[in-house]
């Protein structure tokens, strides 16, 4: 029983990153279709905002089996 828990609480926190990585992406998109010559720079912005919401991602996984419930 004590495993599922934390299974289900990784299943919840994939939620907000999954959502931030779509938006960001969504907001590049839009801001290289409004200005085309700005795409390395949104670009870049835009691979450092994906790293950063990852990486919460990857903390929740590592506290999703260390941390007993």
């Amino acid at each position: 029983m004590e495993g599922s828990l934390n299974m289900i609480g990784l299943g919840l926190a994939a939620i907000g990153p999954g959502v931030g990585i779509g938006l960001i992406f969504a907001a590049y998109i839009a801001g290289v279709a409004r200005q085309p010559e700005a795409q390395s720079r949104l670009q870049t912005i835009a691979i450092l905002g994906f790293v950063l919401a990852e990486a919460l991602f990857i903390i929740s996984v590592a506290l999703a089996f260390v941390l007993p419930i």
